[in-house]
């Protein structure tokens, strides 16, 4: 894994030299191992290194205090790159660790939106959260239900009453009936005392 992260960072490294030696060409740099791109470096150790044949075939001569240079620079390159992939990977966790603490925090806020919605939607009906439409569903129901039983017992009243006016006109009718059968009845009793002393009347006489 680390040989695979250092082979990428030199080739990255490679490509941002290309393309430095590209904008420079014009310029046209001067050849050194103390400054320039890695690329230039190069161009110097093939410039300055020798080159021989040898049983046919053809062989660079490279200094090594050159070749060391080289490589110091290069390795100076790399932990370069290596410390600003490091910064950038504490940058891009930093980033993640914000991004994870905001989208909790979104996630809670959307809860408590969900919650505040869902209450401002819903009532408390006997200690149990209902919606609008069913708190009103059972109000308008009980509403109903007291407004029935209400006309049922005006009903109930009225009848009663009317029963209980009738009852008292039979009553008071049947007081007048009873008064006048007591008046005749003690008219009748008068009148046959009256015969029966008569007749005791002329029973006496008689004797």
């Amino acid at each position: 894994m680390k040989g695979l992260r250092i082979l990428t960072i030199a080739i990255a490294l490679l490509t941002y030299n290309l393309q430095f030696a590209q904008e420079q060409a014009g310029n046209a740099p001067e050849l050194s191992l103390d400054k320039g791109s890695i690329d230039s470096q190069f161009n110097f150790i093939t410039k300055k290194s020798g080159n021989y044949r040898a049983e046919g075939r053809r062989y660079e001569v490279v200094r090594a205090i050159h070749l060391d240079k080289l490589r110091q620079n290069v390795l100076d390159t790399l932990e370069v790159y290596s410390k600003k992939e490091t910064e950038l990977q504490a940058a891009i966790a930093g980033h993640e660790s914000t991004i994870s603490s905001l989208n909790k925090k979104l996630d809670e806020t959307t809860n408590n939106l969900t919650s505040v919605t869902e209450e401002k939607d819903s009532m408390s009906f006997l200690g149990v959260l209902v919606s609008k439409a069913t708190y009103n569903f059972i109000l308008w129901t009980v509403i109903c239900a007291l407004l029935l039983t209400l006309l049922f017992f005006i009903y109930k009243f009225r009848k009663s009453n009317i029963l209980t006016q009738e009852a008292k006109t039979n009553l008071s009718e049947l007081e007048v009936e009873y008064e006048d059968h007591r008046r005749r009845a003690l008219e009748r009793e008068q009148k046959i005392s009256r015969q029966l002393q008569d007749e005791i009347n002329k029973y006496k006489k008689s004797k």
